[in-house]
């Protein structure tokens, strides 16, 4: 799972789970790392972001760790997902490297796009990340199309389309699920709820209950604790396995929460309270399952060489971006289609 089984940090044993309650030591440590890796990595880019060292935008995940991390601890590395403009979680969970993410992010030719796709593009065909996509619900269906060919192809492989609340007011919502139900995808829609589009609360734009949308076309439909990652992997688990065995498209409605605003030019975030805030930062998802694990067992410096090991690989990806080559003025003619 995600980029985590190499390190020496993790016990030996069995990553697999009959439920959250008998969920293996292991798997959970490794959980607890890879949300560590992409928290660390999301506090870096707002530092570098601030001092003017990444160009462009960004859009950062922290809060909702535990939604890109359950996920994708139950896929396989060629099944498929696709992403949105706040993708960075995303694509390290699924097994991409921060080195060449930040790379990216820096606009140098060693990143995932060879500098060209920035922040809200990241892609990574060889992890199955299909790639990040700065459209509102741009992904749906490109999703749907991965899990078409698989399904033609019927090489067993899953395609995971991640999109936030506002997306799921989007038309193509509609027709992707539509088309995604009637001929049996294998697909599953993650909505990541994290309370706000941009800047207006879902509860003033979003009519009914976002479970019901996948209902009304007949495919499987559940809701979840966003800022659990052991919940949100065992729900997952059920829609993965479904679709890979043939049994359709399902949605699954992550309710989580963006601690920081929309994006870098939204510090202030005036239309939510700090009251708000401070309560959904009380169902910390790597906090809490830190304060479990050591519940358990677990002796903390254990937890605390696990962030350390997080801090330097960060470290080293921020110092392999910025030694890295800016893209040759001779290549900017490559990779265009005209």
């Amino acid at each position: 799972m995600g980029s985590l089984g190499g390190t020496d940090l993790l016990p030996d044993g069995p990553s697999d789970s009959s439920g959250s309650a008998g969920t293996d030591l292991a798997l959970r440590l490794e959980l607890y790392r890879t949300m560590l890796l992409v928290r660390r990595f999301e506090e870096r880019v707002v530092d570098l972001y601030s001092r003017a060292v990444i160009p462009g935008i960004a859009h950062v995940s922290i809060g909702q760790e535990a939604v890109a991390v359950g996920v994708c601890s139950v896929l396989k590395t060629d099944d498929y997902i696709t992403s949105t403009h706040r993708g960075h979680g995303h694509c390290l969970a699924k097994g991409g490297r921060p080195d060449r993410m930040f790379a990216e992010l820096l606009g140098k030719s060693e990143g995932y796009c060879r500098g060209r796709g920035g922040s809200m593009h990241i892609a990574d065909p060889a992890t199955g990340n299909l790639g990040a996509n700065a459209i509102v619900g741009g992904s749906l269906a490109i999703a749907a199309g991965a899990a078409l060919t698989a399904k033609r192809l019927a090489n067993g492989k899953v395609s995971v389309c991640f999109f936030g609340d506002g997306a799921i007011n989007e038309g193509l919502f509609a027709e992707t699920a539509n088309m995604s139900a009637l001929w049996d995808l294998p697909v599953v829609f993650i909505c990541e709820n994290n309370q706000y589009g941009e800047y207006t609360a879902s509860k003033h734009v979003t009519a009914g209950d976002m479970v019901e949308r996948g209902r009304a076309f007949g495919m499987s439909s559940a809701r979840c604790d966003g800022m659990n990652v052991l919940s949100v992997r065992e729900a997952a688990k059920v829609a993965v396995t479904k679709a890979r065995a043939g049994q359709g498209p399902s949605l699954l409605v992550c309710d989580t929460y963006r601690y920081l605003g929309h994006g870098m030019s939204d510090p202030n975030r005036p239309y939510r309270t700090r009251q708000e805030e401070d309560e959904w930062r009380e169902r910390d998802p790597i906090q809490n399952l830190g304060r479990e694990l050591e519940a358990d067992g677990v002796d903390p410096e254990l937890l605390a060489e696990l962030d350390t090991s997080v801090r330097e690989e960060i470290d080293a990806g921020v110092k392999f971006a910025q030694d890295s080559p800016l893209p040759s003025d001779a290549d900017v003619s490559e990779h265009v289609y005209g």
